[in-house]
């Protein structure tokens, strides 16, 4: 069975698709691409279809991450398949959890700082409003992140296996 993580920002133009890129790298270079499908969505709709941020992708892709990436709104629907929703700010973690059908999908919405033990706040901030900088921040935290998230999830999958 599948394992499956949807990371959550804003528009789904720059944090989350960041996100998904990373981690997405990080689950294969485990090995677990078969187990483990990555995705991402925004809490809003205003960039449906849309690309990631031009200097997302520009990021993603000088750090030798993928960048392919169409924009969509995450659904209240789409708990019930999902294992782990990563809010990337606590503002995503109240939306997400609100929208949540049952406490039983509210408790899969975590933040994805909370997966670094070095981390000084919970939040990625918002890099769309700043310049270039924002993004390599941003990446920097998404990386930190990931390793956590992967030995978390590694220990998931491996349990639904035994």
């Amino acid at each position: 069975m599948t394992y499956r993580v949807c990371f959550v920002c804003t528009g789904n133009i720059c944090r989350s698709p960041m996100a998904e890129s990373v981690f997405r790298a990080r689950v294969e270079e485990a090995g677990l691409a078969g187990a483990v499908e990555v995705d991402s969505a925004g809490t809003g709709g205003w960039h449906e279809g849309d690309a990631a941020d031009p200097r997302t992708i520009a990021v993603l892709e000088e750090h030798g991450y993928a960048s392919g990436h169409t924009a969509r709104q995450f659904r209240a629907s789409w708990f019930t398949a999902l294992d782990l929703v990563i809010a990337l700010d606590e503002g995503h973690l109240r939306a997400l959890r609100a929208l949540a059908p049952t406490p039983e999908d509210a408790a899969k919405v975590r933040l994805l700082r909370s997966y670094d033990p070095a981390a000084g706040g919970l939040d990625v901030p918002d890099p769309y409003y700043g310049g270039s900088e924002g993004f390599e921040e941003c990446l920097e935290m998404v990386e930190a992140a990931s390793e956590g998230l992967l030995a978390a999830v590694s220990e998931s999958v491996e349990g639904r296996a035994a």
